[in-house]
């Protein structure tokens, strides 16, 4: 089943579906199965896998910590990939690897859309790569059956996001405000404008991430946006709790 199929599937049981962010070879390279077995566990339906890079220029301070302690223990692309595909053989929720351009134009691209293909994941989110600039890995995410996940923002506008959208596939990244992951996001009227837009400019379901922290965020974008996307606050939770404690916050975000 294709990732929008996928989500549409998804969504006539549920009212918004939650998606992940977790950074692999973080806290260990050890670790990443248990994670994300936590958060499927826990009832997350999709999560985005971070190939860490030195510079992850999208993400605030927690990631951007979490990217180098990862590196520091050794995560390498074949490494993370490998764990990637694990993931994706043993539970039944696409996997979607994030990372920078950097990472597959040194791998090589046409080397790692296989790679992620034959590891059995759904797509990518590419934080930094434009249309304009991305017609290589476009065109290899597309040989490979594989949805290149876009990223609208505040900023962009209406007709850039008609441009943008007419390359994506499986869903829209609605990125909630200027600046890096893990800062404040106001859920108000302003949030609820740019989901209208986003929606008037592309039929492919949206997801909202950038400073999801609680319940009350997830109950707001209900019937705005299809998926809710937790990142930094999972990690905090697991750097300050232990991994049992994200599986209860994850749960408790229903």
């Amino acid at each position: 089943m294709g990732l929008e199929s996928y989500i549409r599937e998804r969504l006539k049981k549920k009212d918004i579906l939650l998606m992940t962010h977790i950074v692999l070879g973080y806290p260990s390279l050890d670790a990443g199965m248990d994670t994300i077995r936590t958060m499927v566990e826990a009832g997350v339906d999709i999560m985005e896998l971070q190939i860490p890079f030195s510079e992850p220029t999208a993400d605030g301070p927690v990631i951007v910590h979490a990217n180098q302690k990862a590196i520091e223990n050794g995560a390498t692309v074949k490494g993370c990939l490998e764990i990637a595909g694990q993931a994706a053989r043993a539970f039944d929720i696409p996997f979607l690897i994030m990372s920078y351009y950097n990472i597959p134009f040194k791998h090589g691209v046409g080397r790692f859309a296989e790679a992620m293909a034959g590891a059995g994941l759904k797509g990518a989110i590419i934080a930094d790569l434009p249309p304009e600039e991305g017609m290589e890995y476009l065109a290899a995410m597309q040989k490979n059956s594989l949805e290149p996940i876009m990223l609208f923002s505040p900023t962009t506008s209406s007709e850039r996001m008609r441009f943008i959208a007419s390359f994506a596939g499986g869903f829209i990244y609605c990125v909630a405000r200027k600046g890096v992951t893990g800062k404040e996001t106001d859920f108000s009227k302003d949030i609820e404008n740019y989901l209208a837009r986003c929606r008037e400019e592309t039929d492919l379901p949206l997801a909202l991430g950038f400073g999801i922290k609680e319940k009350a965020d997830i109950d707001f974008l209900k019937g705005k946006a299809e998926i809710a996307v937790i990142g930094t606050q999972s990690i905090r939770i697991m750097e300050r709790d232990g991994l049992p404690a994200v599986g209860d916050f994850i749960r408790g975000l229903r």
